[in-house]
C-alpha cells in the first residue's frame, strides 16, 4: 500500500490534473497538444540527449538486462500480431499495428516518472539504458514488418528506404543518436549549453505527465473489447514476467533489474496510436487500449513493485 501511495498515485495524480482540466474546460485540447509536442518535440529528446551524453557506458551497458527486456518487448509484438492475425480474424496490416501496441511500453512518461518515486534517480542509470535502444529498436521492427506486409513483391530496397525514413524522422531517435555521438566522442559541452537544457529537462516529465491526461481524454473506451483486454494482458503481465524470468536466470544485477522489469510493466506508449495513426490501421484499438492500459497500470505497477521487493 505505501509504494501505491507514495510511488504511483503521485504520478497519475498529475496525469488526472490534465485529464481534469481539459474535460472541465479549463484547458483547451489545442493547449495541450501544444504542451504535448513541447514534450515529445523538445523536452523529452533533450532529457534523453543528457541522459546519454552523460551516461557511463561502460558501467550502464548490461546486455544481460537488454537481453531480458527487448526479449520480453518482441516476444509481446509476436504474441499481439499472432492472436490478432490467428484469433481475432483482423488483416495482417491490422494485427501489426495491435502487436506494435504490445511492444512499445511507455518507458518515459510512465516508466521514468514511476522508477524515479520507486527506486530514486541513481537508480534511472538501468532506465536509461532501455531507453536508449527502446525507440530505434521498438520503430525498426514495427515498421519493417509494416512495410513488409504494405510492400508484398516489391524490391527490398524500397522496404529499406521506408523504414530508414520513419526512423530518421523521430526526434527521439536523433536525440539518442546525437547524445551517443557527444558521450563516445568526448565531446565537452560548454556550461552555458548544460544549464540552459537543464531548464528545459526540469519541465520534460511534468509537463509530458500532464499532456498526457489532456490526450487521454480525446480516447474513449470503444473498439474491440477481447482485442483491448489481449493488448492489456500482453503489456501489462507478459513483457514483464519474461523479463523478470530471463532476468533472474541471466542474474541481472538488482540495481538494474528493478527498473527494468518496471519499464516493462508499463502501458503501450502514445506511441502505440501515433504509429497505428501514421498507418491508418486498427486507431480505435490502439487508441483505446493507450487508455485502458494506462489506468490499470495503477494496479500493475503497484503488483511488481510488490514483486519486486
Amino acid at each position: 500500500m505505501q509504494a501505491l501511495l507514495e510511488v504511483i498515485l503521485p504520478v497519475f495524480v498529475v496525469i488526472g490534473f490534465g485529464y481534469v482540466a481539459v474535460w472541465r474546460g479549463f484547458f483547451t485540447s489545442q493547449g495541450v497538444d501544444a504542451l504535448m509536442k513541447f514534450s515529445q518535440n523538445f523536452a523529452i529528446p533533450c532529457l534523453l540527449f543528457m541522459a546519454i551524453a552523460n551516461l557511463d557506458l561502460q558501467a550502464s551497458l548490461d546486455i544481460r538486462l537488454l537481453a531480458s527486456f527487448y526479449v520480453g518487448a518482441a516476444s509481446g509484438f509476436a504474441v499481439g500480431t499472432a492472436a490478432a492475425f490467428y484469433l481475432f480474424k483482423r488483416n495482417i496490416e491490422d494485427s501489426i499495428a495491435i502487436g506494435f501496441c504490445c511492444l512499445f511500453s511507455n518507458s518515459v512518461l510512465l516508466g521514468l516518472a514511476i522508477n524515479e518515486r520507486a527506486y530514486g534517480p541513481d537508480a534511472l542509470a538501468g532506465a536509461y539504458t532501455i531507453i536508449a535502444f527502446h525507440s530505434p529498436f521498438c520503430y525498426g521492427l514495427g515498421i519493417t514488418a509494416m512495410e513488409i506486409a504494405r510492400n508484398r513483391g516489391q524490391s527490398p530496397l524500397v522496404m529499406v528506404r521506408g523504414v530508414a525514413r520513419a526512423m530518421f524522422r523521430n526526434v527521439l531517435v536523433l536525440a539518442i543518436i546525437a547524445g551517443f555521438v557527444v558521450n563516445l566522442g568526448g565531446i565537452p559541452l560548454p556550461g552555458v549549453l548544460r544549464d540552459g537544457l537543464d531548464l528545459v529537462i526540469r519541465a520534460a516529465l511534468p509537463t509530458a505527465l500532464f499532456a498526457l491526461g489532456g490526450v487521454l481524454i480525446q480516447y474513449k473506451p470503444e473498439g474491440d473489447a477481447r482485442v483491448i483486454a489481449m493488448v492489456c494482458a500482453v503489456s501489462l503481465i507478459l513483457h514483464p514476467a519474461i523479463t523478470w524470468s530471463l532476468g533472474t536466470a541471466l542474474a541481472v544485477p538488482k540495481d538494474v533489474f528493478q527498473p527494468g522489469v518496471l519499464t516493462a510493466a508499463m502501458a503501450p506508449g502514445v506511441n502505440g496510436y501515433i504509429f497505428a495513426n501514421m498507418y491508418g490501421r486498427a486507431r480505435r484499438v490502439a487508441a483505446t487500449s493507450v487508455l485502458v492500459a494506462t489506468a490499470l497500470t495503477v494496479l500493475t505497477a503497484w503488483m511488481w513493485i510488490t514483486v519486486l521487493g
